[in-house]
C-alpha cells in the first residue's frame, strides 16, 4: 500500500476516535441534567405534599371554627325557644336550631375528612422525604461517576489530538484538505476499503481498470465513483501451502514471435 494511504488511514483512525470522544463529552451535560431533574422531581414531591398539608391545616381550622359557630347558633336558638310566647315562634326557633345542628354535623364531617387527609399527607411527607434522601444519595454517586468519566474523556481527547498532529504532519496540505472535505460529508469516514472489487462503504463495484491500478500502487489516489471516498486495497495473504503468485512481467521484445 502507498505510504500516503497508510498515513491517511492512521489519520482516519484517530479522527474516528476523536469523534467518539467528542460525542461522549457532549453527552455528559445531558446526563448531569437528567440527574438534576430526578433530584428536582423528588424535591417537588416533598414540597407538593407539604403545601397540601398546609392547605389541609388551614381548612381544618376553618371547619373547626364553623363547627363552633353552628354549635353556638344551635345553643342560642334552643335557649330562645323557652322564652317565646307563641307556638309559631317556638316552632320557628326549633327549625332554626335543627338547621344549625345539621350545618354543624356537616362541618364536623368536613373537619373529619380534613383530619384524615392531614394524616395521609403526613405519611406522604415522610415517604417523600425518605425518597428524596435516596435520590440525592444516588445522585451524588452518579455525579461523581460522570465527573470521573468526563475527566478521563478529556485526557483521551488530549492524547488523540496529539496523535492527530503527528498523523497530519505526514500528509501534504492539499491531500489533507481533500481528505477533510470528504470526511465532513461522510461522518468522518473518508476512506473505503475495497473487498472483492466492491467498495466496502457503499457496496458499488469498482471498475476493473481502477482495481488493477489500486493493486499496482502507482502513487495515485482513486475514489469510489458513487460515494467519492478514497479507495484502498490490502492484498490478501497467500493461503497456507500455496506460493504467492509471481508479479506479472512484460514479455521480452522479439521473443517467440510467429
Amino acid at each position: 500500500m502507498e505510504p500516503i494511504l497508510i498515513h491517511l488511514l492512521d489519520l482516519q483512525k484517530v479522527d474516528l476516535r476523536l469523534l467518539e470522544v467528542h460525542a461522549r463529552l457532549a453527552g455528559y451535560p445531558k446526563r448531569q441534567a437528567e440527574v438534576d431533574a430526578r433530584v428536582a422531581a423528588a424535591r417537588g414531591e416533598v414540597e407538593k405534599s407539604r403545601a397540601a398539608q398546609i392547605a389541609t391545616v388551614k381548612d381544618r381550622k376553618r371547619y373547626e371554627l364553623d363547627v363552633e359557630q353552628w354549635k353556638e347558633k344551635a345553643r342560642k336558638y334552643k335557649s330562645q325557644m323557652y322564652e317565646v310566647k307563641t307556638n309559631e315562634a317556638y316552632k320557628a326557633l326549633q327549625h332554626e336550631a335543627e338547621m344549625a345542628e345539621a350545618e354543624m354535623a356537616s362541618a364536623e364531617d368536613r373537619l373529619l375528612e380534613q383530619m384524615v387527609a392531614g394524616e395521609e399527607y403526613d405519611r406522604r411527607i415522610k415517604a417523600s422525604v425518605i425518597a428524596l434522601a435516596e435520590v440525592e444519595d444516588a445522585a451524588r454517586g452518579e455525579r461523581s461517576q460522570i465527573q470521573a468519566e468526563q475527566a478521563a474523556a478529556q485526557q483521551e481527547l488530549a492524547g488523540f489530538e496529539a496523535e492527530r498532529q503527528k498523523a497530519v504532519a505526514q500528509i501534504p496540505e492539499d491531500i489533507l484538505d481533500h481528505y477533510q472535505r470528504i470526511a465532513k460529508r461522510h461522518g468522518g469516514v473518508a476512506l473505503a476499503e475495497v473487498r472483492g472489487e466492491i467498495c466496502g462503504m457503499c457496496g458499488v463495484r469498482i471498475r476493473p481498470h481502477v482495481f488493477q491500478e489500486l493493486r499496482s500502487e502507482n502513487g495515485e489516489l482513486y475514489h469510489c465513483e458513487t460515494c467519492t471516498r478514497i479507495l484502498y486495497f490490502f492484498e490478501p495473504p497467500p493461503k497456507e501451502g500455496v506460493p504467492a503468485p509471481a508479479p506479472a512481467t512484460p514479455p521480452q521484445a522479439g521473443a517467440n514471435e510467429s
